[in-house]
């Protein structure tokens, strides 16, 4: 049996962090649903860049798209909707089979509205109502302003990836904004059954501290936070509070696994998959984190859970959890912002380079 199937068993979902064109005419992405258990993916601006700076996959739908008159963000989002609903349908029997827990892809709506909740929201809605999948998550960043968007879209019946947590605290939040929309849903008589997943960042932790702490505390602090992270998950599960709302028909949010691709080139590959292969979570994991996954003949269960000595150890160390995951947040707030500008001045580059020839 794979390692992929495997975690599958374990209850994990498989989701892959990649999506282009090239990927889907290929047929690659049906090769990993079929083969390697892969029941979702994530997509990104910095992934469709590449495609499109380093490829000629799009050179076609962009040079049409250029005659129609679409330029910027408007071509570069019908662009990302048309390979969003490709991959959406080849999901839909999962989504089908699992009644809507698992099978879904993910489009974010643009980072540069991260102060604006008004504007994200309405951007979320339209962006869900127009790409016309049920199986797609609009992804808004778990920041003060976010999260009042996540409450508001819940509410409207958006399914929402709540990206960019770096904490259990930020995690919690997260989960409150997503609770607080189901209720008013309650209240208001309409379906509570609106699903959402909240997504935990974890690799960029130990990049952070990498020079902060002894060496034998290099590559612990993400997995030490993800496994506090699953205990407040696990805690919210069986609160009173959640127990009212899964009585009225409601769904858990589920905790995603993001960030698992190892940054320290001595690590193993597979470092926080199998540290994070937990029940009811999400593992959202690059193309090299997948085939390793599958081609690893000695994969099990997670190892015993220990977030709270290992925390312990890098209080020690001086390492502020608290600071380090507001700082984090940040600096992703700045890297997706600075990911979007640099996808758009690619599409507009492109779009030059086709127009002249």
């Amino acid at each position: 049996m794979k390692a992929t199937q495997k975690l599958h068993d374990i209850g994990q979902s498989i989701w892959l962090d990649n999506l282009t064109r090239g990927l889907l005419a290929s047929r690659k992405l049906r090769e990993y649903i079929e083969e390697f258990s892969v029941t979702g993916l994530t997509s990104n601006p910095t992934i469709f860049d590449h495609a499109v700076r380093n490829g000629h996959d799009y050179d076609d739908a962009i040079r049409q798209k250029v005659k129609e008159g679409k330029s910027s963000e408007a071509l570069f989002l019908e662009l990302a909707i048309e390979d969003l609903r490709q991959a959406a349908d080849l999901f839909r029997p999962i989504h089908i089979r699992t009644d809507g827990v698992d099978g879904w892809v993910s489009l974010e709506v643009s980072p540069l509205l991260a102060r604006n909740w008004e504007g994200t929201l309405a951007a979320a809605k339209a962006l869900h109502a127009r790409a016309g999948r049920p199986n797609l998550f609009i992804k808004i960043p778990g920041t003060s302003v976010g999260l009042h968007a996540v409450e508001e879209a819940i509410f409207a019946g958006v399914p929402i990836n709540v990206t960019l947590l770096f904490s259990g605290a930020q995690y919690v939040a997260a989960a409150a904004a997503y609770t607080r929309g189901v209720e008013r849903r309650i209240a208001a008589g309409l379906n509570p059954n609106v699903a959402s997943v909240a997504s935990l960042f974890v690799s960029r932790w130990d990049v952070a501290v990498k020079n902060k702490v002894p060496a034998g505390l290099h590559n612990k602090l993400g997995i030490a936070i993800a496994w506090d992270t699953y205990e407040r998950y696990r805690a919210l599960l069986d609160s009173p509070r959640w127990h009212r709302i899964l009585n009225a028909g409601a769904r858990p949010q589920r905790l995603l696994w993001a960030s698992t691709g190892p940054k320290d080139p001595n690590a193993s590959p597979l470092l926080y998959v199998q540290a994070l292969a937990q029940p009811f979570t999400v593992n959202t994991m690059p193309e090299v984190t997948l085939k390793a996954l599958a081609a690893d003949e000695g994969f099990g269960e997670a190892l015993p859970r220990n977030a709270e000595a290992v925390l312990a150890e890098f209080a020690k160390a001086d390492i502020g959890i608290d600071a380090l995951a507001t700082q984090l947040l940040g600096e992703g707030i700045e890297s997706f912002g600075k990911s979007w500008r640099d996808m758009l001045a690619c599409i507009k580059s492109k779009s030059e380079e086709l127009k002249a020839a």
